[in-house]
């Protein structure tokens, strides 16, 4: 470990989550920032917090900090991180990491300028389970790679002013929760050659559902399936020519899988045993790359990021989405 001290920039739901990891982790988090004084005050009072600011300058200013986990909502994330990366801090920034492929690649760009680490926070990447079946993978268990299939679905509030409803938030299914299947079968079989999207749209214009269909390289395909308005399965698959993987629900969080030959013989059992939500794991990867140089993160690298932004933003394009500021 590289002994980093974290500061965690905005204090919702997400920022406790992750701070309550990195403390499960025995990592150092030396100061948080809010729009709101009190609000920080009472997060740092929560996890034994040295430092509370009442802003988020005040936060990137703060000498104590080497590293901002950037926890606003989508919309402000490219602003928060090119303010802390301004004062050289790296930056550990929510999914998805903007809003466009523009500004990620504003980020990127402002972080290889000041030789600082820009890494999105997609934590299902660095979990236990990901990481052995991405060595499943490479030893070549399943044979040639077919196909993959994921699904993110959750009942979320209709209420138009709600963050996932609201256009000016970059509310939608597929930032929110398609983010994780997508990234996921780009993970598996690499960024896509040809996008297919399909979906339905809530009265406020935001997409409540949507499909991808997505053709990969040496013709492999996936699909992905997103909701904010039932909840589904949450499962995914990874078939080969030689066996398949099946993740558990909920297979982007800490879970379950099994690689199971086309007879249906199970071959291979894994069970995650992880300790509080399992955010921890993108934190001590974060704290590896910068010991080892910040351009060495090889499970997510900055410009497969980019990448999928744009991926992102030609679904949107196809199904007609665009958020205000992008008008």
């Amino acid at each position: 470990m590289t002994g980093l001290h974290w500061g965690i920039l905005a204090t919702g739901g997400i920022a406790h989550a992750f701070t309550s990891d990195l403390r499960t982790a025995g990592l150092d988090v030396a100061a948080v920032g809010s729009r709101r004084l009190d609000s920080a005050r009472a997060f740092a009072e929560k996890y034994d917090i040295p430092h509370a600011h009442g802003s988020y300058e005040e936060l990137v200013a703060d000498p104590d900090v080497d590293i901002v986990y950037i926890a606003t909502p989508h919309p402000g994330h490219v602003d928060n991180a090119l303010l802390a990366l301004e004062h050289g801090k790296h930056v550990l920034v929510e999914k998805p990491f903007t809003l466009n492929q523009a500004e990620a690649a504003a980020i990127r760009d402002a972080a290889a300028a000041k030789g600082l680490l820009a890494m999105e926070a997609m934590w299902t990447r660095y979990l236990p389970h990901m990481v052995r079946i991405r060595e499943i993978i490479a030893a070549g268990t399943l044979g040639e790679l077919r196909v993959v299939s994921a699904d993110h679905t959750q009942k979320i509030s209709t209420d138009p002013a709600h963050r996932l409803n609201d256009l000016a938030l970059g509310g939608g299914a597929l930032l929110d929760l398609g983010i994780y299947p997508l990234s996921f079968a780009v993970d598996v079989l690499g960024l896509p050659e040809r996008i297919t999207a399909v979906a339905r749209l809530s009265d406020a214009g935001s997409d409540a559902e949507v499909a991808t269909a997505l053709v990969h390289p040496g013709g492999t395909v996936s699909t992905t399936v997103s909701s904010s308005r039932g909840a589904g399965a949450n499962i995914a698959q990874i078939v080969g020519t030689e066996a398949r993987i099946e993740i558990d629900r909920v297979w982007y969080t800490p879970t379950s899988f099994r690689v199971v030959l086309p007879s249906n013989e199970v071959v291979e059992e894994y069970t995650s045993e992880v300790e509080g939500r399992g955010m921890q794991y993108q934190a001590l990867a974060a704290e590896r790359f910068v010991a080892a140089g910040v351009g060495s993160n090889d499970i997510l690298p900055i410009d497969e990021t980019v990448a999928i932004m744009g991926v992102l933003d030609e679904v949107r394009r196809q199904i007609g989405v665009v958020y205000p500021t992008e008008r």
